[in-house]
């Protein structure tokens, strides 16, 4: 197996963790990146600990900047070439409606969400071009195949352009070896998802309900993901875990048999 290089944006904690763990356990090397110099630092040396020194950097980066991401790039680049390229980071919004919302947060959530994909694809694309060859995923989310829902416009909005962006950028590609693609992880338990719940868990129960149904743990859908992204060959590429027929039946077998995803503790902690 020819060992790649993994650059993942916002890989501190969530389903970005997840990837980094999963491409190391296959034997893969990995950067990790995230705002904060100390999770960042904290977050690397536990991988190293746990798959080897030689296997794993870390970096500091800001999604909304260009010039922050192109660093990243540079920085990776010169410890390893950089195979594959995911654009992860991204945060949550209040659970608020739209009108609610305070500008300062809307602009956070705009600039990570979407112009941060934006710019981290159009750095990686071109050095992959010069390069010529490498891999570009962007994350998708809640609001990607245009769902709605109170309290999620906002995010929803972002992730419904991540989309269109992909899929369109990939069109006009012109260097035939790089590909660039999307990560569908679907309800995935991380932070996000239990930071809704335990703000109204009184409100959320059939919240809690669907997310027995659908939801999966990280370590779940991770590895699942990153064996795709590595065995991918076609530009244009929609990675799902949670698709459509699988929905279908999680909910018809969840009349005969429950599943627990979100326990006690969980909420709890």
């Amino acid at each position: 197996m020819n060992s790649r290089h993994i650059v993942i944006t916002g890989s501190t904690r969530g389903i970005g963790l997840g990837l980094a763990r999963a491409f190391l356990a296959m034997g893969h090397f990995v950067s990790v990146s995230g705002r904060h110099r100390e999770s960042v630092n904290a977050v690397a040396w536990r991988l190293q600990q746990e798959f080897g020194p030689e296997k794993v950097s870390g970096f500091v980066v800001d999604v909304t900047t260009p010039r922050s991401i192109d660093q990243l790039w540079l920085k990776a680049s010169l410890w390893k070439p950089v195979d594959i390229w995911i654009n992860n980071a991204g945060i949550g919004q209040s659970d608020e409606l739209f009108h609610h919302i305070h500008p300062q947060e809307i602009s956070e959530v705009v600039q990570t969400n979407l112009l941060g994909v934006m710019n981290g694809t159009r750095v990686a694309y071109l050095h992959m071009k010069q390069q010529g060859h490498g891999a570009i995923y962007n994350m998708e989310g809640f609001g990607s195949d245009g769902r709605m829902m109170p309290g999620m416009t906002l995010y929803g909005t972002t992730k419904r352009a991540v989309r269109y962006f992909t899929r369109s950028f990939a069109k006009g590609i012109e260097e035939k070896k790089v590909l660039l693609g999307t990560l569908s992880p679907g309800m995935v338990v991380t932070d996000l998802l239990f930071d809704s719940v335990k703000k109204n868990p009184e409100g959320h129960q059939q919240s809690i309900r669907i997310f027995n149904i659908l939801a999966d743990r990280v370590e779940t859908v991770a590895p699942f993901l990153a064996e795709e992204i590595l065995k991918n060959q076609k530009n244009d590429a929609k990675i799902a875990w949670l698709t459509t027929w699988k929905i279908i039946l999680r909910f018809f077998l969840s009349i005969f048999h429950k599943r627990t995803v979100i326990l006690d503790n969980d909420l709890n902690s």
